[in-house]
């Protein structure tokens, strides 16, 4: 079946595999008066002008449309909330001081460990329909809230049962994301490296591998360890570094062949020098920073270092209770230094590139997933300004509408 999308205002994408934004690979192509045809749930073609024939026709009232938004990095599965370390962060309490007093990552490990799995499934199907009417058509959801064997695995089920039910899902396997409380930290490496990360792989239930590097969690050396071990089991490797102070994760990211390297608030020319030559996109987390009142780290100085730049909500229950990409675009243009254009980029091309899902999604070029949206906006500046209130219209999935306003 052919469907052709007609009445476009501004078609705007990036094309390609990945994109630094600024060099010719990186150019947006925008397209005025413009249709795109899908057929089967793949991009055909797009132009200006006259539209092609087609079985079904989707007036898209002269607004703007993108491809749909990737958002690669979120901790989607979790159980309970954190709302009550709010007033902790008001008395200016930093993220280790709330870890070490109980709260943090750990508190959503216990409730985590608590919940069942349907029930965890339950709740992060909801987070996921409201991303999705967000305008995000392709999301990675990281473990990490588990510290054991079965809740990890747990986690990764629920994971693979939203794949199932929608598609354009990554999974992440996080084990290193916080020591489990009482254990020895060489020990706990230890165990991941050996038990945990081959029973993972046994399942098949995580594409990647990733460890939170930095300091008063893992360090180098243990981080690496562990991402080397989920290579040998097949799994890429992602890390978070840099978020709270340098201690190697950008030269981890590159030795091992990261395929994303994450957070990077405190990122300085060195790492940024180590993940250029390693071939590692830098994804940027501004809703964190804005909602830690933290650094956002150096956007624009990633770029001119020549390298690639996404952007994600880095949703979790602590430290980004966000569900909105566009916020934290948003975000990432006013405080990350980026233009729209490149912000776009961000948020699709290099955010699909970051999961391994560029050669399907992230651009409306031909051959491409039908993944796209349609928004109340006349313009990609109007989205970029008209931040706080959702402003995805309709929102298509293999060229079907699956979420929009009516």
């Amino acid at each position: 079946m052919k469907r052709i999308f007609t009445n476009i205002g501004e078609l705007a994408t990036a094309t390609g595999s990945v994109a630094v934004a600024g060099r010719a690979q990186g150019t947006l192509r925008t397209l005025h008066g413009a249709w795109l045809l899908e057929e089967d749930g793949v991009i055909a073609a797009t132009g200006e002008g006259t539209p092609p024939e087609a079985d079904a026709s989707v007036d898209c009232g002269g607004k703007l449309v993108t491809a749909g938004l990737v958002d690669c990095h979120t901790h989607l599965v979790f159980g309970g909330w954190r709302e009550h370390e709010l007033a902790m962060k008001l008395q200016g309490r930093s993220y280790l001081e709330i870890l070490a007093a109980g709260g943090g990552i750990l508190s959503t490990v216990r409730e985590t460990r608590k919940a069942s799995e349907d029930a965890l499934f339950e709740k992060a199907r909801g987070l996921y329909l409201e991303m999705l009417a967000h305008g995000t058509t392709a999301v990675e959801i990281k473990s990490g809230y588990g510290l054991d064997l079965e809740t990890e695995k747990k986690q990764l089920r629920v994971v693979r049962r939203l794949k199932e039910a929608f598609g354009g899902v990554a999974a992440t396997f996080l084990g290193a994301h916080a020591f489990p409380e009482g254990m020895d930290h060489d020990a706990y490496v230890e165990q991941l490296c050996t038990e945990m990360i081959p029973a993972i792989a046994e399942e098949g239930l995580a594409d990647f591998c990733d460890a939170f590097c930095d300091e008063g969690v893992f360090t180098a050396e243990q981080s690496e360890r562990v991402l080397n071990a989920g290579k040998r089991f097949g799994m890429i490797p992602k890390l978070h570094a840099d978020e709270i102070r340098e201690i190697g994760g950008t030269q981890v990211a590159a030795r091992v062949g990261a395929i994303s390297c994450d957070h990077l608030s405190e990122t300085g020319a060195e790492g940024r020098k180590a993940l250029r030559d390693g071939g590692v996109i830098a994804v940027m987390l501004p809703a964190t920073s804005f909602y830690l009142k933290k650094p956002y780290g150096d956007f624009r100085a990633m770029i001119d270092a020549g390298v690639p730049v996404a952007v994600a909500t880095d949703m979790n229950p602590g430290s980004t209770p966000n569900l909105s990409l566009p916020f934290a675009m948003t975000a990432g243009c006013l405080y990350g230094q980026l233009t729209p254009e490149e912000i776009l980029t961000a948020a699709t091309l290099n955010g699909a590139a970051a999961i391994g899902m560029a050669d399907t999604r992230g651009t409306l070029e031909p051959g491409k997933q039908a993944d796209l949206v349609v928004w109340d906006a006349d313009n990609l500046d109007q989205l970029i300004y008209r931040y706080g209130t959702n402003r995805a219209a309709a929102v298509f999935k293999k060229g079907v509408r699956v979420t929009g306003k009516e």
